[in-house]
């Protein structure tokens, strides 16, 4: 069985995944409590460590064969502005550097990194990328939409294959059916209100009306003005990215809700066993920081065939 480490490993979506794809994951690492214990709420077995990877001597790290990592992407990612020479997106963009420490120190014969594709962009990518191959790791750049891979939702991210090879991995992975929001969306439960409300903005009734002319009765919709929200989405296709915050309203008739946290969970495409925290907020933030577990299964499955 293949052993694997997490680094950035927050809620848990990577592990999940190479669990589902038979791995077993030894180690996971974050460096905020939160993400820590809900990893260690699904993850009982695995070593947790609390810890600005940074900061960590790797020396320490129990045997392994595949390290995983999700360095932080909000320096990397449009959403957030890109800003160089802001001192906070910096320091995000450089957690990718404690890779490089633990590749050094271990030599592990494959490591998969999840990111935006925006990574690419950062201007010390070439200098980190280099630092790979000086480690003797091919790199192999894959922009990769989970809806493509099991997932029930619209969310594109980059992962990068390095190996210890002299040619790199190009996955070849077959595209399944799209799944649609109706796979999670639970009518008989939520927290509903009425659209017609004391203190609704009518931008949110237009946006309503908008997707009620295009869909009938039910569908979602971004609550906020961004993104779909002038016409709503079917629920007969995957939904849009979970974000960190609530953003996806559902409509039924006269009444609409927010997104429950289960429903983000599965939207992610977690297994329906998989715990949260009571709080939703925490939950949510959870939930759109997460890797999406089902198409990493995959990636992972096509990374041991190719190896």
């Amino acid at each position: 069985m293949t052993k694997v480490i997490d680094l950035f490993a927050g809620a848990g979506g990577f592990s999940t995944g190479a669990m589902m794809a038979g791995c077993d994951v030894v180690w996971a690492a974050n460096h905020w409590q939160d993400a820590v214990d809900c990893h260690r709420l699904n993850h009982p077995d695995t070593k947790h460590e609390c810890q600005d990877l940074q900061q960590y001597n790797f020396r320490y790290l129990p045997d392994h064969d595949m390290g995983l990592a999700s360095p932080c992407c909000q320096g990397n990612s449009p959403a957030r502005g890109m800003a160089y020479n802001n001192p906070q997106h910096d320091a995000s963009r450089s957690t990718a550097w404690a890779v490089v420490s633990a590749a050094e120190y271990h030599r592990q014969q494959v490591w998969i990194i999840e990111n935006v594709p925006g990574f690419l962009r950062w201007n010390l990518y070439p200098a980190w990328e280099m630092a790979m191959r000086s480690l003797g790791y091919s790199v192999a750049p894959h922009i990769i939409d989970a809806a493509d891979y099991g997932a029930p939702q619209h969310r594109v991210r980059l992962f990068l294959i390095l190996a210890q090879s002299e040619h790199p991995l190009h996955l070849q992975i077959p595209r399944g059916q799209h799944i649609p929001a109706s796979s999670f969306v639970d009518f008989d439960s939520g927290k509903w209100s009425q659209i017609h409300k004391p203190g609704r903005s009518q931008a949110t009734i237009e946006r309503v009306d908008a997707g009620r002319r295009k869909f009938g009765d039910r569908f979602i919709m971004p609550y906020y003005g961004s993104g779909s929200g002038k016409t709503g989405r079917s629920l007969d296709r995957p939904i849009g990215t979970i974000t960190t915050r609530d953003r996806w309203a559902v409509v039924d008739g006269d009444r609409m809700r927010m997104l429950s946290r289960w429903e983000c969970r599965d939207a992610m495409s977690f297994p329906d066993t998989y715990q949260l925290p009571d709080n939703h907020r925490l939950a949510v933030h959870l939930m759109g920081n997460a890797v999406c577990p089902e198409p990493v299964k995959q990636i992972v499955q096509a990374v041991q065939r190719a190896a």
